[in-house]
């Protein structure tokens, strides 16, 4: 028996070290029905807090799938029996072992990390998790174990299970902070134990309907972290660490920015056209034609130069520009008083152009005013588009030709829109003094290809997305803004464009009590702790409103898809968290 014991651990260790070693791998396939996976911690939010983002090794039941075949799909009116075993399953997710055999793996683990057993090539594995499938009365949910070592000996292990109970509005069906501690007590006989706390409050995302969950691409949560727990599902402290994680994606009709967003688009529509050759216009948001827009510009431009009055109705001018442009809330914020000839071109052209053709004739009837000395606009000095550098050379009536054949008035086109966008983020970014120039030098440079300018730009827009919401929704003071702006600048100028990136900003809970004060949190937890560093032991308890374990399925009054609702007090899954130290003799 012992020697099948040792054979066996030997295989299942030879078989974790080849996918431990192999990068190429994340899984590998192991019995009949198993499968072993190499993932991060953070895959799972009950393994987070364990193992963080370290890898770990997970093992579970493969179900197999059995895919109808065309020829053999089951006649409409057909009701045979047999037929039933050729109907496509839905993919039931990642499933559970035996507690049994759960417990088989974690030994030959176990044995092959233990230095006193001669007849084992020991070698250091990172940690095993196995999903167990709940069938003890404990509810346990997983098992895992991870190796000790003092230099480059393995010294022992730690052992850890974890427990799980369906969801309840019944309070006194927790287990109480004075059980947790003696749970932890009785396993380790501890001389001082340290208790901590922490919560999650939802501030804005998810939204409740008819007890259902509704999910949000957008969700601000905040994240408290306490020592001196004194009650189960105690309100964190004001001394509490806060954390913010925000998560914003672009393109919400209940943005502020969303008629913002919508320049963007265009802008990005452009430039797919550049890339592919081929453009999904948006709708016309004018009754008149891009060509019939321009013409009425160009002319009233003629107009206004006949007279003395040049000057002082320049002022005019642009303010007439701010009615008639986007009368979105957030012009408050970002309309600027300042658009020059190019820009008030790009504000018409992007609510009316529909063509290729249309962007042409624009530009044509504008290079021909300028070529015959009809116009003299105005424009910034750091302009650095094709058509401001011939508005420049206007000045001294010498005009370059341009071809506006092919791609090219799309090109000019889109550089004119770059130039106006960027102008606008600085003007909000530097107004309100959340950053410098210097500090967008990567944003604003015109060295690179107009592909990669627009991705900048778009980096940009997210970066006020963010702001916008922090500001107004959250109302953080300036300190934090400021700091949440040079952590998103940062973080732009080495990653690629990514809304599911979650930002993190700590605050002080004093700025933000009212909105959680009264609130119910969607995870609220307590941890007993003693020892120190890698002999630290710890026992656990979380209540949150979903379930952490995702692959079961509860049978409760308040299943996972839903929450409590309207309920005075919600209903909360219990998550049991326990260790055990063994050592090597």
């Amino acid at each position: 028996m012992g020697s099948n014991v040792i054979t066996s651990s030997k295989t299942f260790c030879n078989i974790l070290r080849s996918l431990q070693d192999d990068e190429r791998k994340d899984s590998i396939p192991y019995d009949e029905d198993m499968q072993i996976l190499k993932i991060n911690g953070e895959y799972s939010s009950v393994l987070s807090s364990y193992c963080g983002n370290r890898p770990v090794f997970i093992c579970e039941k493969i179900v197999e799938k059995v895919i109808e075949p065309e020829d053999d799909r089951m006649d409409e009116t057909s009701s045979c029996p047999e037929d039933e075993s050729h109907v496509l399953q839905a993919d039931l997710g990642p499933q559970a072992l035996t507690l049994m055999k759960a417990r088989q793996l974690l030994s030959w683990y176990t044995i092959s990390q233990n230095t006193n057993v001669s007849s084992v090539d020991n070698c250091t594995l990172q940690p095993l998790w196995v999903r167990c499938d709940m069938s003890d009365p404990a509810g346990t949910s997983w098992l895992g174990a991870e190796t000790l070592s003092f230099g480059n000996k393995m010294t022992g292990v730690k052992l850890y299970s974890v427990t799980c109970k369906g969801s309840t509005v019944d309070r006194g069906s927790f287990v109480s902070l004075d059980e947790l501690k003696q749970e932890h007590k009785k396993r380790h006989h501890p001389s001082s134990m340290v208790i901590k706390g922490n919560a999650r409050y939802n501030l804005f995302g998810s939204t409740v309907v008819e007890n259902t969950r509704i999910e949000s691409q957008n969700s601000v949560t905040l994240d408290f972290k306490w020592s001196h727990v004194e009650r189960i599902l105690e309100t964190p402290p004001l001394s509490s660490t806060a954390t913010l994680n925000i998560k914003v994606a672009c393109g919400d009709m209940r943005s502020p920015m969303f008629q913002v967003y919508r320049e963007l688009e265009f802008l990005q529509i452009l430039a797919d056209g550049l890339r592919t050759g081929e453009t999904e216009w948006m709708e016309p948001l004018e009754t008149k034609s891009a060509v019939e827009l321009i013409k009425a510009y160009l002319e009233e431009l003629q107009t206004t130069a006949k007279t003395l009055q040049d000057q002082t109705e320049k002022p005019a001018e642009v303010s007439k520009m701010k009615t008639e442009s986007d009368t979105s809330i957030f012009n408050s914020f970002m309309e600027r008083g300042d658009l020059d000839f190019v820009e008030q071109l790009w504000v018409r052209m992007k609510k009316s152009v529909t063509s290729y053709q249309d962007i042409r004739d624009c530009l044509k009837l504008v290079i021909d005013a300028l070529r015959y000395g009809d116009i003299k606009p105005w424009i910034h000095r750091d302009s650095s588009s094709s058509l401001s550098k011939l508005i420049l050379q206007s000045y001294h009536q010498q005009i370059d030709h341009v071809s506006l054949t092919e791609l090219t008035p799309v090109h000019m086109l889109l550089e004119m829109g770059l130039d106006k966008m960027r102008k606008d983020y600085i003007n909000y970014l530097i107004g309100e003094e959340l950053t410098t120039l210097n500090h967008l030098s990567y944003y604003l440079s015109t060295e690179v290809d107009l592909q990669e300018q627009v991705s900048r730009t778009r980096k940009l827009h997210h970066l006020l997305e963010i702001m916008v919401t922090c500001s107004t929704f959250l109302g953080l003071p300036y300190d934090r803004l400021f700091f949440l702006t040079q952590s998103c600048l940062q973080y732009y100028k080495i990653c690629p464009y990514d809304e599911d990136h979650e930002f993190k900003l700590q605050v002080k809970p004093a700025l933000i009590t009212h909105f959680y004060q009264k609130e119910h949190p969607v995870v609220w937890g307590v941890e007993v702790s003693s020892g120190q560093g890698p002999r630290e032991v710890r026992t656990s308890l979380q209540l949150s409103d979903k379930s952490l374990v995702d692959h079961a399925i509860f049978e409760t009054d308040y299943p996972n898809e839903t929450v409590s609702g309207n309920n005075e007090e919600p209903a909360y899954f219990t998550t049991m968290m326990c260790c055990s130290l063994v050592n090597f003799a």
